[in-house]
């Protein structure tokens, strides 16, 4: 049974494609993408902040895909390629509250679904290299321009448990 945030993540991906391939201005089907797993996906608050979290970040995210793939030139990606990996990289880079591992993972999944055959293994490798490149960097700035809090950092003078064997020769 899928979760409720991959059903999020399928409704959300049907109206990113929707809105990109008739080219509109503002997002406005995924009350209706989501209606399609009505007795399941009844908070739309996730889906809601990924559509607009991609939209906002539209041009970082292109200009992303088009540094790290760069064999393929951004019009000729396939547009559900574009859209997943756009899901992806602003789960990898601007979302805080989800593992970069499992935005990867739940890309890899949807692409399985709806693309072809090789979908699943380019968006693999472009969301790894850009979650290897820049989730550091990016951590550094929101760090930056969050509020610090008070936390109290504490060092571990314990010895590891770990007994250390000598190679027997």
């Amino acid at each position: 049974m899928a979760s409720y945030r991959h059903l999020a993540r399928i409704a959300v991906m049907q109206t990113l494609f929707a809105y990109q391939f008739r080219n509109e201005t503002v997002p406005i089907d995924l009350e209706y993408n989501s209606k399609e797993f009505a007795d399941k996906l009844t908070d739309l608050t996730f889906a809601k902040d990924l559509v607009n979290g991609v939209v906002k970040y539209q041009k970082e995210i292109k200009d992303l895909i088009t540094k790290e793939a760069p064999e393929w030139p951004y019009d000729r990606i396939a547009l559900i390629d574009r859209v997943i990996i756009s899901m992806g990289i602003y789960e990898i880079l601007y979302s805080t509250d989800v593992p970069p591992v499992v935005a990867i993972n739940e890309a890899i999944e949807i692409a399985k679904v709806f693309g072809d055959l090789n979908s699943s293994k380019f968006v693999n490798g472009v969301l790894s290299t850009i979650m290897t490149k820049y989730k550091n960097d990016n951590e550094k700035l929101i760090a930056k321009s969050s509020p610090k809090k008070n936390v109290k950092k504490t060092i571990s003078t314990k010895k590891s448990p770990v007994k250390r064997t000598s190679k027997k020769k």
